[in-house]
């Protein structure tokens, strides 16, 4: 699928099952253009939220088999019979809606607790909806996937301060503010700190620590889609640290990942089940 936003990782990727791929780039059309109208152009908060109410209607009516509005024919043409075909759970679909109308009224986190709420709606969902589609359903693998999307959520997050904060709009918390002595005005402002390069570099911690709690349900998927899961991990962990390397300076410049990564990015995807034959060759000798 071509991508036309700044995205860090591939979408029905040449590693994803063929069968699928429709499936998956019919989600991926959904969520961006909700994000799309939540965010971007010169609409008012108003227009966005009818807008934002006009397509959760939309998905409604795709979900009880009727016909939608011609509005956005080019998402909900492709999503209505991947909707029936594969008996999507409109919950998850309407928890990414729920989010974007959230981004409409609130652009400040009290704490990690509440942005994980956040990530919950934003995040989290799309994962599970590719579980439902690969028919995985066991909570661990609910669980750890619920970490990978969550902490894909906080690295875009952490890579987008730049972007960002001019616009107003800050996810890091403000619990974490205090604790490194950093001001609202500061971070509006794009201050480079060390005061803010601190406060960054403990969020990328926090996301690469949520990060590697997921990895293992990469090595337990089958095929294909266990290597489109590996190499999503590590382009996280990748930006995570270019981050590092420039010194968490993110209020001031955006990292972001190249052609040139892809052999970097393939080596790691391979070394990750490597370590794990090794891991499970150690417990067994010991």
């Amino acid at each position: 699928m071509s991508v036309d936003h700044y995205e860090n990782f591939p979408v029905a990727s040449v590693l994803c099952p063929p069968a699928l791929r429709p499936a998956i780039t019919a989600i991926y059309g959904f969520a961006r253009t909700a994000d799309d109208l939540a965010d971007e152009g010169d609409a008012t908060p108003a227009q966005r939220a009818a807008d934002l109410a006009a397509y959760r209607e939309d998905l409604r009516c795709v979900a009880r088999g009727h016909a939608p509005s011609p509005r956005w024919a080019s998402v909900f043409g492709p999503l209505a019979p991947v909707f029936r075909r594969h008996h999507l759970p409109l919950p998850l679909l309407e928890a990414l809606l729920d989010a974007f109308e959230q981004d409409l009224h609130q652009s400040r986190y009290a704490d990690r607790t509440e942005l994980l709420r956040y990530c919950e709606r934003s995040a989290n969902p799309v994962g599970r909806l590719l579980l439902h589609l690969y028919g995985v359903r066991d909570d661990d693998s609910l669980t750890r996937s619920d970490e990978i999307c969550s902490a894909l959520q906080l690295i875009n997050f952490w890579q987008d301060c730049s972007r960002d904060h001019p616009r107003g709009r800050i996810y890091l918390p403000r619990s974490d503010w205090a604790r490194f002595r950093v001001s609202e005005e500061m971070l509006l402002a794009g201050r480079d700190t060390p005061e803010t390069r601190a406060l960054i570099a403990d969020e990328v911690a926090w996301a690469r620590a949520m990060m590697l709690d997921g990895a293992p349900l990469a090595l337990r998927l089958p095929g294909r889609t266990g290597w489109e899961l590996r190499l999503v991990v590590q382009g996280g962990l990748r930006i995570l640290d270019k981050i590092e390397a420039m010194g968490f300076a993110t209020l001031a410049a955006r990292p972001k990942i190249g052609a040139w990564d892809a052999p970097g990015l393939l080596w790691r995807a391979v070394r990750m089940g490597r370590g794990a034959r090794e891991g499970r060759g150690r417990a067994t000798r010991t």
